[in-house]
């Protein structure tokens, strides 16, 4: 009894700590500066940059010629996002010139930068914290930097922290074995087909609902995982797939939220929405096995600790995962109630 107690008690200790910690279990999703030349030699800027409530960390796009540096036309706050506007006229050509993302490198955020010239010319790249400045080359040949879309979707998924809690715990209730490949695959079959409809237009739900849903089925995995020796298996252990598949449904909305934000490049959004969703792919097979890596290790140091863990690693995960979970829905209902 005494074993169980303190087995509760660091359970409550560690579910109050993650409580503690900032909800930031949203992906981080990128900015977006778009440059479209309306008239001969007039640019109409975009930029639209993520916000988290209120607040967003301190990103300035400059352009070399100075174009940017001056007040914006227009400034406003969207669910989500701030966006300003600036039209350029009468300046130095745009060809050659530099953007730089001021702030950027303190950030693990990315800019998606699509330029769009009326000669056909066009530019679809990514900027990241590591590289934060792009030399513009609208007379290089044509065709879009397509590849960003598969960085993003690869980004999009390792900073999904409530994704990949809901990965983690279908893991952990599976198994290491072959059962983890069939909801694998009914899980990226859910979410590629909602991720497509919803980016492409055909369907669409509010977002803050979307997210919401989202925690509350990492909360139901969580309660799936909880031990009781005593008790039925639960849906998810005896149809672990059909969870997988149901639940992916809504994971794929949420993940299509990225692209909504920024968007598919006009002329290859197919190619576009391909590449991004298999970069979520990659980003989720490697966040498998970096978890079955630590999960192994997890058993051999058991395996040698002189006293008996295994009602604490039943245990602790589901009350961690839980704990988040509830955190988040709680958080996201409210907002999408607001």
């Amino acid at each position: 009894m005494k074993f169980h107690r303190l087995i509760r008690g660091l359970l409550l200790v560690i579910a109050a700590g993650l409580l503690a910690a900032p909800a930031v279990a949203h992906e981080v999703r990128p900015a977006l500066l778009q440059i479209n030349e309306s008239a001969p030699g007039r640019f109409d800027v975009t930029w639209k940059q993520p916000l988290v409530g209120e607040m967003g960390v301190r990103l300035i796009p400059h352009l070399s010629g100075g174009g940017l540096d001056v007040k914006p036309a227009t400034e406003t706050i969207t669910p989500g996002f701030l966006v300003r506007t600036w039209v350029l006229q009468g300046g130095p050509a745009l060809d050659g010139q530099k953007i730089r993302i001021e702030g950027l490198p303190q950030t693990v955020t990315d800019v998606i930068v699509r330029v769009a010239a009326r000669d056909g010319h066009a530019i679809d790249a990514v900027v990241t914290p590591s590289r934060p400045v792009l030399k513009l080359a609208l007379s290089a040949p044509k065709g879009a930097a397509l590849p960003a879309y598969l960085t993003l979707g690869v980004k999009h998924i390792l900073t999904g922290i409530d994704h990949l809690m809901f990965v983690l715990g279908l893991l952990i209730l599976t198994g290491i074995g072959w059962r983890i490949v069939k909801v694998v695959s009914a899980f990226t079959l859910a979410h590629s087909l909602t991720l497509a409809l919803a980016a492409l237009g055909y369907i669409h739900f509010p977002s803050a609902v979307i997210e919401a849903l989202v925690a509350l089925s990492i909360v139901f995995v969580a309660y799936e995982m909880v031990p009781r020796p005593d008790a039925p298996l639960g849906l998810t252990h005896r149809f672990p797939w059909i969870i997988a598949f149901v639940f992916g449904l809504l994971h794929g909305m949420a993940f299509a939220g990225a692209l909504s934000a920024i968007g598919l490049p006009p002329r290859a959004a197919p190619q576009a929405l391909l590449l991004f969703n298999v970069g979520v792919e990659i980003g989720q097979l490697m966040f498998i096995a970096v978890a079955v890596l630590v999960i192994l290790g997890l058993r051999r140091l058991r395996s040698k600790l002189p006293f008996d863990t295994s009602a604490l690693a039943r245990a602790l995960p589901a009350y961690a995962i839980g704990s988040c979970a509830m955190f988040w829905f709680i958080d996201r209902a409210i907002a999408a109630y607001a």
